[in-house]
């Protein structure tokens, strides 16, 4: 998972994000007041993967007022519009995802993680694909065994929310963060149905002044 460090004003947003793209990226021009996707990608480190594109903006202009973020807003590209339209991340607190009916939607969550690695605390487990020729089936796999897993939990409430992220030395803080994903199914154990329960796959954080 990424820290994402926050933009202090709308110059420095401009200036990072109005970068003109990659070298390849010949129809791209670094300060004309147009964000386009090869840039937003540049700075995200993102090549193909728009929903990553979004969720990283979004939280790179999380600290500014409301119409400083329009402000930027306005300034990205049609395709771009249409992309923050579509993948516009929701935000809620850990004990607020479990009761809303939505799924691989691009969600920000606020809490303070605690890392578990112990089998016998959790034994959730996910669909992953195995492809054979032109046939694809799913397996069961224990979340744990792909991912760093932790019970995210706010102060608002006791209750918990699980996020995961693919396995790294480095941990997640145990403070107050906001955590960027997209919001998956999970299963309890091998015999229900799916979708029983949801997870954040994790992309991104940022701390919490």
């Amino acid at each position: 998972m990424t820290e994402v460090i926050p933009y202090k004003n709308v110059n420095e947003a401009l200036t990072h994000l109005d970068n003109g793209g990659r070298f390849y990226n010949i129809l791209t021009k670094a300060d004309d007041g147009i964000i386009s996707e090869a840039e937003l990608g540049k700075v995200g480190g993102i090549f193909n993967d728009k929903q990553k594109m979004i969720l990283f903006f979004e939280l790179s202009i999380s600290k500014l007022d409301q119409e400083k973020r329009n402000s930027i807003i306005l300034k990205l590209d049609n395709n771009l519009q249409e992309l923050y339209s579509k993948y516009k991340p929701i935000e809620f607190l850990a004990s607020e995802v479990e009761t809303n009916e939505i799924i691989t939607s691009n969600v920000i969550i606020t809490g303070v993680p605690q890392f578990t690695s112990s089998h016998s605390d959790f034994n959730g487990f996910i669909m992953t694909p195995v492809i054979s020729g032109n046939v694809t089936t799913f397996i069961m796999t224990p979340l744990i065994d792909s991912y760093d897993v932790y019970k995210l939990r706010d102060e608002k409430s006791n209750r918990i929310f699980l996020i995961a992220h693919a396995k790294q030395i480095e941990k997640l803080p145990p403070k107050k963060i906001k955590v960027a994903g997209v919001l998956k199914e999970l299963k309890s154990d091998k015999n229900e149905t799916p979708g029983v329960k949801k997870f954040l796959e994790a992309i991104y954080y940022m701390e919490i002044d």
